[in-house]
């Protein structure tokens, strides 16, 4: 259960930087820019607000160090932010979602789709970075651990 919260409150911590940044690059970006390129600015941010919360997360919850938990911490938060997506789309735009994702740009549309990707491993990665760490006392996802810890 505890798995399930903390895709919960992943998803709410990446859906709301989204939501945050959306606000700057529709009214301010868009118009200056397009669409494409307003899209693909915001990527690098949200990437950032991936590892954070991902980071975040994984310490609030102290999601086992196991590859099945961190999984399904990722993939119940991507389940969520796809529902949450495509839920807005058919509320505000009022188009059906076969539309809504036909429209999609495919150059920036393609980085999307990879960003939901990284959104769904990165608990999962954080899990090898951690491992990778080896013996240092540094753990990427947690803070730190005494040199001789795994």
């Amino acid at each position: 259960m505890g798995t399930l919260k903390a895709g919960l409150a992943y998803f709410a911590l990446v859906f709301g930087a989204g939501f945050l940044l959306a606000t700057v690059r529709l009214p301010f970006v868009v118009p200056r820019l397009g669409e494409r390129w307003a899209e693909l600015i915001e990527m690098p941010l949200m990437l950032v607000a991936i590892v954070l919360a991902a980071r975040h997360v994984v310490r609030r919850f102290a999601l086992p160090a196991t590859l099945p938990a961190r999984l399904m911490a990722g993939g119940s938060g991507l389940a969520l932010l796809l529902a949450a997506e495509l839920g807005m789309a058919r509320l505000i735009q009022d188009r059906p979602l076969a539309e809504y994702v036909a429209s999609r740009d495919p150059v920036s549309g393609t980085a999307y789709l990879v960003m939901l990707g990284v959104f769904a491993l990165m608990p999962a990665l954080l899990l090898r970075q951690r491992r990778r760490a080896g013996g240092t006392g540094f753990s990427p996802d947690g803070g730190a651990r005494p040199p001789h810890a795994p």
